[in-house]
């Protein structure tokens, strides 16, 4: 609570600045020109706090997946369905190219980007790109959606974590398809100069096998991954922006902000 409340106050004298640089003085009498900051703007100044606090833009990451993915969160956070220590989050963004990085995981709690690599995506999704999507078993087909990080074990791919879905119809069969997150060979610039494309998997968000313990230290344990997608149609009631603005920004809060270099803040 203390850090969102300390990302707000930076919030007010952000846009304080911002007003204050951009107004004129007239040769006429002064009007104040008042502009309040309802919850769902004061909610975006908070999204984009923090992509641009972790510097998101310029790997890539939209801000519109950004902001599926965080509304997601504080969803996931509200429900109790993830851990109240670790605030990370992890973002697969599947409209980009398998020879992008299009993982992201994110800090939360310090606005830093931890890690920006590859993932795989199904076999039978696409070659380079994915477009096609499901949660049928042995569909070989990756699965859109949250998904919430679970036990570690070892398997055929070696030391692996075990997902859990959050999206009926979408990937609430992940346990029963073994989609899990673990390295592969296939996961790697030797692929890529070879197929001209990542390797696929069976459906998993395979990472590179160098770098797979790191990856599974860092997410396991109860926290989010969001696999983004919009090739097929994909809804979640965890992407209720109002209902997430109302985690984080108490219902009577307003900012009104005053050209003439006056702010009031109700926090």
């Amino acid at each position: 609570m203390k850090k969102y409340l300390l990302g707000g106050a930076g919030l007010v004298f952000s846009t304080l600045a911002l007003t204050i640089i951009s107004w004129t003085p007239s040769s006429g009498p002064k009007t104040p020109s008042n502009v309040v900051l309802t919850k769902d703007s004061l909610y975006s100044l908070h999204v984009s706090n923090i992509y641009n606090g972790a510097h998101l833009a310029k790997t890539g990451l939209s801000t519109e997946v950004f902001e599926k993915a965080l509304t997601g969160f504080y969803n996931l956070k509200n429900d109790g369905k993830i851990s109240g220590d670790k605030q990370i989050l992890t973002i697969a963004d599947l409209d980009r190219n398998s020879t992008s990085k299009r993982l992201w995981i994110i800090d939360l709690a310090k606005d830093s980007l931890l890690l920006n690599t590859w993932v795989a995506h199904g076999e039978r999704s696409g070659d380079d790109l994915a477009t096609r999507f499901s949660d049928v078993n042995d569909s070989k087909e990756s699965s859109l959606g949250f998904y919430v990080t679970a036990e570690v074990y070892i398997g055929k791919h070696g030391r692996s974590l075990r997902l859990d879905g959050m999206d009926a119809g979408y990937n609430m069969n992940a346990r029963m398809r073994s989609i899990v997150v673990h390295g592969a060979p296939y996961v790697s610039q030797n692929t890529i100069n070879q197929l001209g494309r990542l390797g696929r998997s069976h459906g998993c968000p395979a990472v590179a096998a160098e770098l797979s313990d790191r990856v599974i230290n860092t997410i396991e344990g109860k926290t989010v991954i969001f696999i983004n997608g919009t090739k097929q149609p994909y809804a979640s009631k965890y992407l209720d922006t109002q209902l997430a603005a109302t985690s984080i920004i108490h219902p009577m809060d307003s900012i009104s902000i005053v050209k003439d270099s006056t702010a009031i803040a109700h926090i």
